[in-house]
């Protein structure tokens, strides 16, 4: 028996696929010293249960190619690492009931094309043509993929842990962690059998993950934002039709997902496997009467098949040959679902040098792609591809526990929802509220949610609509549209007020402050009384951030950046400190509120109500009063019209709105929304964190070289990949494309054709009011990127002419308004 191992530079806890799957990529990119700990038998826990379906579906473009890495992996696995394996490749088949489903799916068959994925529409004909059991008479047609499938999840398990076995990584069964230590630099994980000192550690414990996160509080985390889901499917007794088909054909049938009656159907040897997702959900070990168990490996739930009864009379509808099988087995099983659905994927917040593999609600699907991201977080420092869907940090600090049941519930009764682009889930709303909300809400503020806080979207009028189901479209139209034109017209003749809470905000102070951040940002700090715009690039040039500079003193400056981005970029900044002298970092996110005041009536209201200084020009700040309390007046606009940001102490926010509303009647002034504020922001080609930003495009790439100092004194990350990238030139270039559509915008991740071939993305889209234009921001080919090429973007399957236009704003392309 070999040594119980004392030191490695990972320990991974949990026997998963997904914990299996970081094993073997960390070993197969030369970290073979490493350690995966197991509590029972590998796959103990939701994999051995887990049903092994294998989608690459998804309108998330990082879990999609997540997904897709999977299916080309687990392909090639049993051979790559000689274990034999059942993975069939069966395609599958996507129902669709309405047009606006269908519309889902063309968006997805895009997305899946420029990934490389065969996908395809079929029409109802079609459907009955792959799978002959099947009612068709009420459906609008259907996606299909080639791709998906299923796989034996134990058989995969082994196959990972043997590959990386075979490569030197160890994998402890029957030897649970116990805890975790910290000493210097390294961490002490602890089990029955000693005591391990590693580099990294990875939290891949499934829907143990939130008794495990709780070990690494005292070193700066936080409790896992999860909760436990019964997930149940049944299989039948053989069904001799379908063994009959099977053998005259020689395959399988496709995978079923019949996704508006929310359930997947698939052939199981001769017979069916029927997989519900009822809205009619349980939760369990929430409450004290029902607390997790200690150990939990290979054991289910009671049968419950009362709840799937609908489903089960749906399904028997829709393939009438269901009915024909009797139930042979109820598998009923514990999965996790973080509040979203999206496992948990990257840093762990607070902490350095510690992961999250975990809170994987499709494992089996994801444990490929997941290892593969994992593995290059550990080993290089970031992923190929944009991970922010399932990065941790992606949550902060509202995630109780009742948030966490409440959306886990939500999600998992609404597991094949569409997710409009003006939609708001109800449940775990008014986690964070402005000091000024009710007064918001009372002027017609239909809310949204941005990092718990809630944000007018837009104010509706008495008699508007403001139904859950109106949201239920992709088109541009509905009851908000006429006010998001109000709006957005309010802003450019008069002057509008939009309320921000939850604007990231942290202040670095020290002597060698200013110093220390011109070594980590692009450009340049900048001066006393200024306000600048920053990027931090990662080691590529990519752009992992931004974030405005506000500069008080020499030694002082505040930090704001979006709200979603609290946790990621106060990591960013805490980790690139660490060992630094000179220079302390806080969180000021919860000290400070914020309105955006916009329009050429706006000098004069503050001119009403201040004794500031409003002549100095663009990018300056100063401090003033406003009814008795202090305020900051920050001279920026993201409407691209003459503006300022009114920064105040949270106590003293609702003092100063009033003061600003009441005077601003004199003056025009009109609420406006976060869907007013998107569109006035893309008529000036301004960029919106982690979507036209993010770390799948270099600095150079997203039109950003006026942000990029490549002859400061201080070195900076990426600077290098920059300077070669600019000698060799870009291979995409940021665009802003007018689009002659029609009823709907172009969503993110639309698909960019010229003369046929795929040429880039649009990275966001949405009608400029002022310009009276459809507009996209977008990343193209590089050779395309020149006024008046035209192109064509797919927006929902109907192919849209685009033309690219000059480069900068289109409204106020001289900035004359913004700087009057």
């Amino acid at each position: 028996m070999a040594e119980f191992p004392t030191t490695a530079r990972v320990v991974i806890i949990g026997g998963g696929a997904v914990g299996a799957s970081c094993l073997y990529h960390l070993a197969k990119a030369g970290w073979h010293d490493c350690v995966l700990l197991e509590k029972n038998e590998l796959t103990a826990g939701s994999t051995w249960h887990a049903a092994g379906n294998v989608p690459t579906f998804s309108t998330s473009w990082s879990v999609m190619n997540m997904q897709r890495y999977s299916t080309e992996l687990y392909a090639r696995l049993g051979a790559e690492v000689d274990y034999p394996m059942n993975y069939h490749q069966t395609g599958s088949i996507r129902l669709g009931h309405s047009i606006e489903r269908m519309q889902e799916f063309e968006r997805a068959r895009g997305m899946g094309l420029y990934q490389g994925m065969d996908l395809e529409i079929l029409a109802t004909d079609e459907i009955k043509a792959r799978y002959p059991f099947i009612e068709t008479h009420d459906l609008q047609g259907a996606l299909f993929d080639p791709n998906d499938g299923d796989i034996d999840p134990a058989q995969l398990t082994q196959a990972l842990a043997k590959g990386a076995r075979d490569l030197g990584a160890r994998v402890l069964r029957f030897c649970p962690a116990t805890g975790i230590d910290r000493s210097g630099d390294e961490w002490i994980v602890k089990t029955d059998k000693g005591d391990i000192r590693c580099e990294h550690v990875v939290n891949a414990a499934g829907y143990y993950a939130q008794r495990v996160g709780e070990w690494f509080k005292p070193f700066g985390g936080r409790t896992v934002p999860m909760m436990v889901m019964s997930h149940q499917y049944l299989l039948t007794d053989e069904i001799p039709e379908l063994e009959a088909w099977s053998r005259e054909v020689g395959h399988k049938l496709p995978l079923l997902r019949d996704v508006d009656s929310s359930y997947y159907l698939r052939q199981e040897k001769h017979g069916l496997n029927l997989g519900p997702y009822e809205g009619n959900c349980r939760a369990h070990w929430i409450e004290p009467g029902d607390p997790m168990p200690e150990d939990f490996s290979f054991q289910l739930y009671p049968d419950d098949l009362e709840r799937l009864e609908w489903h089960i009379d749906d399904a028997i509808a829709r393939v009438p040959i269901l009915g024909a099988g009797g139930v042979n087995k109820v598998i009923n099983g514990p999965i996790p679902y973080a509040p979203d659905g999206l496992p948990l994927l990257g840093p762990m917040p607070g902490v350095p040098n510690a992961f999250e593999a975990c809170v994987f609600t499709f494992g089996i699907a994801q444990a490929g792609g997941a290892g593969k991201v994992l593995a290059e977080w550990i080993t290089e420092g970031g992923t190929e591809w944009d991970m922010w869907a399932c990065d941790p940090r992606r949550y902060t600090d509202y995630t109780d526990p009742d948030y966490c049941i409440a959306k886990g519930m939500e999600v998992y009764g609404h597991e094949y929802a569409m997710h409009f682009p003006r939609h708001e889930w109800p449940a775990g709303r008014d986690r964070k509220l402005s000091p000024v909300h009710d007064r918001i809400r009372a002027l017609g503020g239909v809310m949204g949610a941005y990092n718990g806080w809630e944000r007018a979207n837009w104010f509706a009028r008495p008699g508007d609509d403001t139904s859950e189901a109106a949201t239920r479209t992709w088109n541009r139209a509905g009851p908000w549209e006429p006010r998001i034109r109000e709006e957005c017209e309010a802003v450019r003749d008069a002057c509008g007020i939009l309320d921000l809470p939850g604007f990231s905000r942290f202040n670095i102070e020290g002597p060698n402050a200013a110093d220390w951040l011109a070594s980590r940002i692009t450009g340049v700090v900048p001066r006393v009384g200024r306000i600048g715009l920053v990027y931090f690039a990662d080691e590529r040039g990519r752009v992992l951030t931004e974030m405005s500079v506000v500069r008080h003193r020499d030694d002082l400056m505040t930090l704001i950046t979006a709200a979603a981005a609290e946790w990621h970029d106060f990591d960013l900044l805490a980790s690139a400190l660490a060992g630094v002298d000179g220079v302390t970092l806080t969180n000021r996110t919860r000290d400070y509120m914020t309105q955006i005041l916009a329009g050429p009536g706006s000098r004069a209201l503050l001119g009403d109500l201040c004794d500031a200084d409003l002549a100095q020009p663009w990018l300056t700040h100063q401090a003033t009063e406003i009814a008795g309390r202090w305020a900051r007046l920050v001279r920026v606009s993201f409407t691209g019209e003459l503006g300022w940001e009114i920064h105040t102490k949270t106590e003293d926010t609702a003092t100063v709105f009033d003061a600003v509303w009441q005077a601003g009647q004199a003056h025009g002034l009109k609420p406006f929304g976060m869907y007013a504020l998107d569109s006035l922001r893309m008529e000036k080609a301004y960029r919106a964190w982690k979507g036209d930003l993010s770390t799948d495009y270099t600095m150079l790439e997203a039109g950003l070289e006026r942000f990029v100092k490549f002859d400061k004194p201080q070195d900076f990350p990426g600077k290098s990949a920059l300077l070669a990238e600019r000698q060799r030139g870009p291979a995409k270039r940021f665009v802003t494309l007018k689009v002659e559509t029609g009823a709907a915008d172009a969503p993110y991740m639309s698909t960019i054709r010229h003369d046929g071939q795929i040429v880039g993305e649009t990275t966001s889209g949405a009608w400029g009011y002022r310009v009276n234009a459809s507009l996209a921001l977008a990343m193209i080919r590089a050779d395309l990127a020149t006024q008046g090429t035209v192109l064509e973007i797919d927006i929902y399957g109907t192919p849209h002419r685009a033309t690219v236009q000059p480069d900068g704003p289109l409204w106020d392309p001289a900035n004359e308004r913004l700087k009057a």
